[in-house]
């Protein structure tokens, strides 16, 4: 997991170093934790001489029993904990299920100036849908993903007085640069090592403005000017980044969906909340939530061609349209199975539950398959419909069973799984073992009945009856 830590704006290293420590500190006494990787002026949010990051490796899955020493738990118990430390913000985050969408689970989402009316129009709107964000049920730790503005020094350089001292641009550049970061000279050998000269102005001489105001610019002849004759200085407050998305000025924000919804409850909130927004905003998802958005739009068509692949490869097979469709029949009552699975089990609706439901039409339809088979031919032979499928129901009722009850053994293992991926696997495990369980009880019971039903609606042809036509066409 890591660990997120942001202070003020303008905080100084050693109090992000003191803060970083006390990070350090909880989580090495955490028996489920190996070790602490800790990074000083980087984080999620930014750069900054405020900003950390700690990377905590956990225990292997043998030693940590429970859902109390899963990396979810550890992370809630690091986010309470830390959440008492008033110098800086600290948020311990699993990281995401896709690598390279996103920094943590949840979600990700930039507010974005479609109108240009302004940085500060901007921050008004993000700090506005924050706030609304704090107000509703379904999201939860929602926040800016980025640096806060923070005190800045403005230098104003007087273009007439530098050009008359002639002073340039490039060399008042190139001192401030040397004096408040470095600049490499060159190299030189010693003791056998070749090692760099780096410049850079001592920390004593460029912590004040004054300190600034006394540096010496080369002119034109390399005579050394003051910038305290041309250049004044003032304290403002200004943002640390320049954030853009699609070519607009843009907000970063992230957050996840509260105990009880799901992420696509909370995208559809995010979408809600920032319809309320001055004209001019607008949000656009990046991530793993833009995926699931696009994803999300499919997984309808995708269920509709997989139902109707089955079907037509059925009418191919028994040169009928009724048939299938009394086959197709029974695929609802696996899909409800799964839905009360994932109901009962609190899991959500995801891409994995979503894997499970076309394996369920499949397996459905085999189960149906079994007795309509029979009854079909029971009905070629000169029964009547009714005959057909409750001699077929007798017939088959023991191959299903088997088999069903075998395919629920195999697949028990995934809805039993713990350990690492075991999220995935218990999605897929419920929605199979549910759909399959209700495919198997109600299917002995319904599929008869369907093919009766669709056998008057659409009467079959007995084997007499296609024989004769055949000797007609022929």
């Amino acid at each position: 997991i890591f660990a997120n830590t942001q202070l003020p704006p303008g905080a100084s290293r050693e109090r992000t170093l003191e803060v970083m420590k006390q990070v350090e500190a909880h989580f090495m006494a955490d028996p489920d934790v190996e070790s602490v990787v800790s990074v000083l002026g980087f984080s999620f949010a930014g750069a900054g001489q405020n900003a950390a990051l700690n990377f905590i490796s956990l225990k292997d899955w043998d030693e940590r029993k429970g859902e109390d020493h899963g990396s979810a738990a550890i992370a809630q118990r690091g986010l309470k904990a830390l959440g008492k430390v008033r110098d800086a913000n600290i948020l311990a985050l699993n990281p995401p299920p896709i690598r390279e969408l996103g920094n943590a689970t949840g979600f990700a989402v930039r507010l974005q100036d479609r109108a240009g009316v302004g940085y500060d129009a901007l921050l008004a709107a993000r700090n506005q849908l924050l706030g609304m964000a704090m107000k509703s049920p379904v999201l939860n730790r929602v926040r800016p993903d980025g640096l806060e503005d923070a005190p800045q020094l403005k230098l104003e350089i007087d273009r007439d007085k530098a050009q008359a001292l002639g002073v340039s641009f490039d060399a008042v550049n190139g001192v401030l640069s040397t004096a408040l970061g470095s600049s490499y000279v060159n190299d030189f050998p010693n003791q056998g090592r070749l090692q760099r000269v780096i410049v850079q102005a001592d920390a004593p001489f460029r912590t004040q403005p004054e300190d600034i105001l006394n540096l010496n610019v080369p002119n034109g002849q390399g005579t050394p000017v003051p910038l305290s004759s041309f250049v004044k200085t003032s304290w403002i407050v200004g943002p640390m980044q320049a954030v853009r998305y699609n070519g607009y000025l843009a907000q970063r924000i992230a957050g996840e969906a509260a105990p009880g919804y799901s992420t696509g409850d909370a995208l559809a909130e995010i979408e809600k909340l920032a319809a309320k927004l001055p004209p001019g905003f607008s949000i656009e998802w990046t991530g793993q939530s833009r995926e699931e958005k696009l994803s999300g739009a499919t997984a309808t068509i995708l269920l509709a061609f997989s139902m109707l692949a089955v079907f037509l490869c059925l009418a191919a097979l028994y040169e009928s349209w009724a048939i299938p469709l009394a086959v197709m029949l029974v695929v609802p009552l696996g899909v409800l199975g799964a839905l009360l699975g994932v109901t009962i089990r609190g899991l959500p609706n995801d891409v994995y539950f979503k894997v499970g439901l076309i394996t369920i039409i499949g397996l459905s339809a085999k189960n149906a398959i079994l007795i309509i088979e029979f009854a079909r031919e029971l009905h070629q032979e000169g029964r009547n419909l009714y005959d057909s499928a409750l001699a077929a129901c007798r017939l088959r009722f023991r191959p299903i069973v088997m088999t069903s009850a075998a395919f629920i053994l195999g697949v028990l293992p995934l809805l039993l799984a713990s350990g690492a991926g075991s999220a995935s696997q218990r999605a897929i495990g419920t929605g199979v073992v549910g759909g399959m369980i209700t495919a198997t009880v109600l299917a002995v019971y319904l599929v008869p009945v369907f093919f009766v039903v669709i056998g008057r609606i659409f009467p079959l042809k007995q084997k007499e009856e296609r024989e004769a036509n055949l000797e007609e066409t022929g």
